[in-house]
């Protein structure tokens, strides 16, 4: 049924892949996104479509992440890349169209703004009623609920009237606009998405509808169990958070975290927070991507060609593709796997104790403590020196931390 809904939209967003690639003729004229009145004409003879009708499906494509654009210039979403091998790639670009239903539909020009945000807001409760009642609500019955939702939300606002009172047959504020015809927009606009049917005076989730209403009532109760109390702290202070925890348990604290916030911008912010400087949190930013999926392939692709993060990303886009966890690191170089050993050692030494860093020795590609130290040393990991001084701080073997030692040293002052 997703596969349904967003057909059309699907359609336009090939075209656009293989007409509006870099060097090619532009999406837009204003870098909104919006497509120029060219390109709409172009797409229209194309797929023997209106201009109109490219439009209305080019704005679905980009709700749904078929589509991204980026100044004037359209790219696919991994959401159309994936969208005849994975059916949950067509399920998360509905959603997404699912999320965004008070933009597919604009509300009514002659409502005042904070009515309608306070509608948008009032009506996942309104779906829930919807899925609870398992079949078709008289309209009248939500207008009821949507009208003491609104209330609650007024109440939780602590909206107390203050100062002089409009006299009586007064212009209405916002709180005295009529909510029927803001619910008839909502039910349309939920229609128009595919969520649920609206017609002679009642209401109906479709399948769909009562699947996404489902799936955002697991998120709000996964996002309410997070053992360890980080929802809503930064992805940096959430990865520490989780230094310690077991991974089953720090992998709960993830999905509980991911599902607080947009998708795009929790990604975003694990990766910037894998661009700092503490080895350890880069390595579980990267963990938490992993509890991701999907969705994250787009930016850790991108990050893919900066150094710190190369061998992390290599890793993940392996797994992803389908390696097993234990042979993805055949797709690293040497110089790679080196990269990041000493990343590792200095996320171990960092945090970790002293035999762990021992141990980390054995999980080096090279054969000999000699190899290792050499090819550590040209690698050129900023933190290479402190790492070699700890190892050597840690090791029992005197003759062996004398070696390290001697490397550090070179490697501070530049000698060979």
């Amino acid at each position: 049924m997703a596969r349904a809904v967003l057909a059309d939209a699907a359609r336009v967003a090939h075209w656009a892949d293989a007409a509006l690639r870099p060097g090619r003729q532009s999406a837009s004229s204003d870098g909104t996104g919006t497509l120029s009145d060219a390109t709409a004409e172009r797409a229209a003879d194309h797929l023997g479509l209106t201009p109109d009708q490219v439009r209305h499906d080019w704005d679905t494509a980009r709700l749904a992440g078929l589509i991204e654009v980026h100044g004037d210039t359209a790219r696919p979403g991994w959401r159309l890349r994936a969208w005849h091998r994975d059916d949950s790639a067509v399920l998360r670009g509905w959603v997404a169209f699912f999320d965004a239903w008070s933009i597919a539909h604009p509300e009514p020009a002659d409502r005042a703004p904070a009515a309608v945000a306070e509608v948008v807001s009032a009506m996942p409760q309104v779906l829930s009623f919807l899925q609870l009642s398992a079949g078709p609500v008289p309209v009248e019955q939500l207008l009821d609920l949507l009208e003491q939702r609104v209330t609650e939300l007024r109440t939780e606002r602590c909206e107390i009237p203050y100062g002089p009172q409009p006299e009586p047959g007064a212009e209405p504020n916002t709180e005295d606009t009529p909510l029927a015809p803001l619910l008839d927009w909502s039910l349309r606009a939920l229609a128009s998405v595919g969520a649920l049917t609206y017609g002679d005076g009642q209401a109906t989730l479709t399948p769909l509808g009562s699947w996404a209403v489902w799936v955002k009532l697991e998120q709000i109760c996964v996002a309410a169990q997070s053992p360890a109390g980080n929802i809503e702290v930064s992805a940096e202070d959430m990865l520490r958070g989780c230094a310690q925890l077991r991974p089953n348990a720090a992998r709960a604290e993830y999905r509980a975290w991911l599902a607080a916030r947009p998708v795009g911008g929790a990604v975003t912010e694990l990766i910037d927070a894998a661009r700092g400087e503490d080895a350890l949190i880069r390595g579980l930013a990267f963990e938490a991507l992993r509890v991701v999926g999907a969705p994250a392939e787009p930016d850790v692709r991108t990050v893919a060609d900066e150094t710190p993060l190369r061998p992390y990303a290599l890793l993940w886009l392996a797994e992803h593709d389908g390696a097993d966890p234990e042979d993805a690191h055949e797709v690293l170089t040497r110089e790679e796997s080196t990269w990041l050993w000493v990343d590792t050692a200095a996320a171990v030494a960092d945090h970790g104790e002293a035999p762990l860093l021992v141990r980390h020795l054995e999980s080096a590609v090279q054969p000999t403590v000699p190899a290792l130290l050499a090819e550590v040393r040209a690698v050129g990991h900023p933190r290479t020196v402190q790492v070699l001084v700890a190892l050597a701080a840690a090791h029992p073997d005197p003759a062996l931390a004398k070696a390290v030692r001697r490397a550090a040293f070179q490697v501070h002052t530049g000698g060979s």
